[in-house]
């Protein structure tokens, strides 16, 4: 069963890695951090801000490479938590939804696992809507897993 994991490095998505590992200990995994570009995300802000043109391509191989590392970072604790995980990284097509469910089914995920919020800001690479719209597009089984409750 190779399980898809959506990470941004919240403390939902950190939350999703541990709980699949400790259900689903040695099962294969991806491990998936989507991006967006930034001539999107500057689109999307709709503040006026403009690059030009020239720098989006230099801004875009920054996000990449930080992002890839994510992935990575998200991968090896993927490993800790005892999954057989590989990091992927891919571009946003249309939304970071569409994204998750299409890589879901690309790899014939058997289960989704994303956490129910990401990282706030421009560049949020898992709102907590996004885990709503892969629930309801995905043609597959689903563990959507809120963060760990802090100590007050």
């Amino acid at each position: 069963m190779t399980i898809l994991i959506a990470y941004d490095g919240s403390e939902d998505a950190k939350a999703a890695i541990a709980l699949a590992g400790e259900i689903m200990p040695g099962e294969p995994a991806v491990v998936l951090t989507v991006w967006e570009r930034v001539a999107m995300t500057t689109a999307r802000a709709s503040a006026g801000l403009m690059m030009a043109v020239d720098q989006l391509g230099e801004e875009d191989k920054a996000v990449e490479e930080a992002m890839r590392e994510l992935a990575h970072q998200g991968a090896d604790l993927a490993r800790q938590a005892g999954l057989d995980a590989t990091p992927r990284c891919d571009v946003d097509s249309v939304a970071v939804w569409s994204t998750i469910v299409d890589v879901a089914d690309e790899i014939d995920a058997k289960l989704i696992v994303t956490g129910t919020r990401g990282l706030g800001g421009l560049r949020s690479l898992l709102l907590g809507s996004t885990s709503d719209r892969v629930l309801h597009h995905a043609h597959r089984p689903m563990l959507v897993v809120p963060a760990p409750e802090k100590a007050t």
